[in-house]
């Protein structure tokens, strides 16, 4: 049995649409006609009676335990997968809502919903072709998802070339997405001088009080941050600056995660990295800042002392099923735009990929996904 995380008692959104057995299509699903009740998404106000949570402040380090494989693509007659990825989950309404890029056959990128109670009964996973939803063919991957309290609507941040995002009222509706808008008119000139023959890809967005950053990388050694206020967002993000830099392109490479920790003050920040050192398998660095426009200090942000690798989890199934730690999103302690985690519960749903699976293409990697808990 899967270690589970603490889970709150979370308000109604509404009407939602029913969720029927595994692998149907959500084709069927009838537009909203009713109005959506206000989402209270603030963590404590579920219950005011529940009894202040502990802190355990800032990790000084990190060792985890792995799953076994947990999602794998599923197949119909029009979509021949061969991998998901990119994963982004929340947990509302006694349900799991996982958004992740999939990857055809042909090497051809969408965004899959997969939604199910709890992590003993993925093999129960119900399975959405976002392509079905009016506005969503064509190239989409790397999704983030949020409920963005001020406007009371569900958010899917992705990448279509340059940064787009959809709104819905019902997270558990996959046909009631927008279609796709952009964050910015045009690629920024600070994107297009220092890309390289790289691009700007793998877009996360996080709120604090007053204003909306968006993070993203260009596999050329950048991670950048623009940012927007409260009251403009999704309009208005800046030209974007430079967070951090590294001469070894793959040393600062893509899939960065921002989140608050709750109680501590402190942000923490995961970027992909592959180097010599880790043989060139995926693994997460880790830094800390006081605030999302300030300073990144490293926390553990080698191969040997990581975020996550290989060098500090333990695989519960031998041998290990993956040799990579790749993109993949912290379980949060809430669902809303502060993206906050509670340092005391961590978990990680990431991507991994066979071994004995690798000399293929990169579009052409089976990967799959697994959660990571931090062993006691």
């Amino acid at each position: 049995m899967i270690a589970s995380t603490r889970r709150k008692r979370l308000t109604n959104a509404g009407a939602l649409v029913a969720i029927a057995p595994a692998l149907v299509a959500f084709a069927s699903c009838s537009s909203k006609t009713s109005t959506v009740e206000t989402i209270d998404a603030s963590a404590d106000a579920a219950d005011a009676s529940d009894a202040a949570p502990p802190s355990c402040g800032v990790p000084t380090s990190f060792a985890w335990n792995s799953s076994g494989v947990l999602l794998s693509p599923v197949s119909d007659a029009t979509h021949s997968l061969t991998a998901i990825k990119d994963p982004s989950v929340v947990y509302f309404n006694n349900q799991w809502h996982v958004f992740a890029s999939s990857v055809t056959a042909a090497g051809t990128y969408s965004i899959v919903y997969l939604t199910f109670p709890d992590w003993d009964h993925t093999a129960d996973v119900t399975f959405y072709y976002m392509d079905q939803t009016p506005g969503f063919a064509g190239y989409k991957a790397a999704p983030q998802v949020f409920f963005f309290a001020p406007q009371n609507k569900w958010y899917l941040v992705y990448q279509t070339g340059p940064p787009s995002y959809s709104t819905n009222d019902d997270i558990a509706d996959p046909t009631g997405w927008t279609p796709a808008q952009n964050f910015f008119a045009a690629e920024p000139a600070t994107v297009r001088t220092n890309k390289g023959t790289g691009g700007w890809l793998d877009f996360w967005v996080i709120c604090d009080d007053a204003n909306c950053f968006l993070f993203f990388s260009d596999d050329n050694g950048h991670w950048y941050r623009s940012q927007t206020t409260i009251d403009q967002f999704p309009q208005g993000f800046g030209e974007p600056t430079i967070v951090m830099s590294d001469p070894v392109a793959s040393h600062l490479f893509e899939a960065s995660n921002v989140y608050k920790m709750r109680d501590t003050g402190k942000y923490l920040a995961l970027v992909e990295a592959y180097d010599a050192t880790s043989s060139y398998h995926r693994y997460f660095r880790s830094w800390t800042a006081d605030t999302l426009d300030g300073d990144w200090t490293p926390l553990q942000d080698s191969f040997a002392a990581p975020f996550a690798s290989t060098a500090n989890v333990t695989f519960t199934e031998q041998p290990p099923w993956t040799a990579d730690i790749s993109h993949g999103e912290m379980i949060r302690d809430g669902y809303d735009q502060n993206l906050e985690i509670d340092t005391c519960h961590l978990q990680f749903l990431y991507q991994g990929v066979d071994p004995t699976m690798t000399a293929v293409s990169y579009n052409s990697l089976p990967w799959r996904l697994s959660l990571i808990t931090a062993a006691p």
